[in-house]
């Protein structure tokens, strides 16, 4: 039961290597196509107008595909810039936190404590804590003088 309508309805016409070349041309001056161009490149290229229409909506569709494809790769890459730096700065703030401990644990065996000190004894200087604050000092100085203390660099 095929039908000779059914026949030439199936039945595509390749555009030529030139066809195609001078549509690319026309397309990438304008993306949109105007009734006289649309006749003009039909007339051009021996083509009917509505394969002409159908070819440049075919391309906008194909352009914005690939323009999206492009945003993609790009916001992928940026994400993975992103986290990786996210990753280098929390390793970066856990080993300050690290050294934070440490310096706070040398610090309550140099000034003769039990217990490693909590945040609410590091930097008050309230009246009657003068005494702390010159251990501290002291300390300090002989904590950066004696080599114990950390280079900025060490945790990069």
């Amino acid at each position: 039961m095929e039908n000779p309508q059914g026949q030439s309805r199936n039945k595509k016409k390749r555009l030529t290597q030139d066809q195609v070349r001078q549509l690319e041309k026309c397309f990438t001056l304008n993306n949109k196509l105007e009734p006289d161009l649309k006749l003009q490149l039909s007339n051009t290229l021996g083509l009917p107008q509505r394969q002409v229409a159908v070819w440049f909506q075919n391309k906008r569709a194909r352009s914005k595909t690939q323009s999206l494809e492009l945003q993609y790769r790009n916001l992928q890459s940026k994400l993975e810039a992103v986290l990786s730096d996210k990753a280098k700065l929390e390793h970066k703030v856990q080993f300050l936190q690290d050294e934070l401990k440490r310096s706070r644990n040398q610090l309550a065996l140099f000034t003769h404590q039990d217990s490693p000190l909590d945040n609410s004894n590091l930097g008050s200087c309230e009246e009657g804590h003068d005494d702390q604050v010159v251990v501290f000092d002291e300390l300090y100085d002989c904590f950066v003088t004696s080599g114990h203390g950390s280079s900025s660099n060490s945790w990069m």
